[in-house]
């Protein structure tokens, strides 16, 4: 029965194959240990066995298809079958998403995750009720990474975003204003739709852009004077429909839109 279950797992295709995550798995040659949760969660909820094929991802473009060699109560031994890099994807997206309470932001950056978002960061806007210390940050950055490794690990990318601390809007606006697109999630009457925004940036350049800042506000929007500071550092305003959406749900809507104009795009 064993014997039949190694071979099976031979065949499966990457797709159907159980997926770990292991930082720095491009640096250890061709065994891999795969030990703590990781390791825990194959063998007592998977239950992997000596043999099998899996893959491992280490966050930083490299796809692992290995078998298991060893398998024991703390740890696997994993054996590299093949190596893949896997190329970034051609443009760098930034969410730039306002800080909101309960799970939502949690719904946003495994969303985000799954969309390919380069870099997550949450904004601590005038508007933002969730109160954020730094002992708090920390605690939240650290459940959001875990968030995004999962994430990956269920999709399948080969790529973990970068995951900011909380930080002002004015802040993030002062230090990153070199995206070459910047879009906007707005209310306001010069929005315009996304697509406009892309079609003309390809007119002007003759190509997509290479990095986008997404920025979407808290419940109640971005106060004018934010509007005034993104504005000022390229943030054109785009339009998310008649309706007025969620902060979580305008994240998962620019980032689609982005990822369809930009990434979907990418081969023509």
């Amino acid at each position: 029965m064993d014997a039949a279950r190694a071979v099976a797992d031979s065949l499966r295709p990457v797709d159907f194959m159980h997926r770990f995550y292991l930082p720095g798995a491009g640096r250890m040659g061709s065994s891999l240990i795969l030990s703590g949760a990781e390791a825990h969660h194959a063998l007592r909820v998977l239950r992997v066995r000596q043999g099998e094929r899996l893959a491992v991802l280490d966050g930083e473009g490299n796809q692992f298809i290995c078998e298991v060699r060893e398998a024991d109560r703390r740890a696997l031994t994993l054996a590299v079958v093949e190596r893949k890099q896997i190329p970034a994807l051609p443009c760098a997206v930034t969410l730039a998403k306002a800080v909101t309470k309960g799970k939502t932001m949690d719904l946003a950056v495994q969303k985000a995750t799954e969309l390919g978002v380069h870099r997550f960061v949450p904004l601590i806007c005038e508007r933002t009720v969730s109160q954020v210390d730094d002992e708090g940050a920390a605690a939240r950055v650290a459940k959001w990474q875990a968030i995004a490794i999962e994430s990956i690990k269920q999709c399948g990318s080969a790529w973990l975003p970068k995951i900011d601390s909380p930080v002002s809007l004015e802040k993030f606006a002062a230090e990153n204003a070199n995206f070459e697109l910047s879009l906007v999630g707005a209310l306001t009457p010069e929005a315009t739709h996304p697509r406009s925004r892309f079609e003309n940036f390809r007119a002007k350049h003759g190509r997509l852009p290479a990095s986008i800042c997404l920025w979407v506000g808290p419940e109640g929007d971005f106060t004018e004077a934010e509007m005034e500071v993104m504005k000022r550092v390229g943030a054109l305003p785009v339009s998310l429909g008649s309706l007025v959406l969620r902060s979580e749900t305008a994240a998962i809507y620019l980032t689609s839109i982005t990822n369809y104009e930009v990434q979907g795009c990418s081969s023509e």
